[in-house]
């Protein structure tokens, strides 16, 4: 009986998964195993989280955007008034 097989037409997954093979020695199906395991394992702590730690995560994500001496001002919509231009 032969082993069950997975076909992924992907370039960029093909080179990393030989990449990573030529590095470590490892077959890359032992590779590719470990990369499963391991996403699946990160997705298994992200949905014990709580909410409000994953869009505490987010919002830091987010801010990594924006340019740096941005402000969250809108002055310019504003005249002296306090009044919509």
């Amino acid at each position: 009986m032969s082993e069950p097989q997975l076909s992924i037409r992907s370039a960029k997954a093909k080179e990393l998964a030989h990449a990573l093979a030529r590095r470590t020695g490892m077959p890359m199906s032992k590779l590719v195993e470990r990369a499963l395991e391991r996403y699946d394992n990160e997705l298994r702590q992200q949905s014990a989280r709580a909410p409000i730690d994953v869009l505490t995560d987010l919002m830091a994500e987010g801010r990594h955007a924006v340019p740096a001496g941005t402000t969250s001002a809108h002055d310019d919509f504003y005249d002296e008034h306090g009044l919509p231009r």
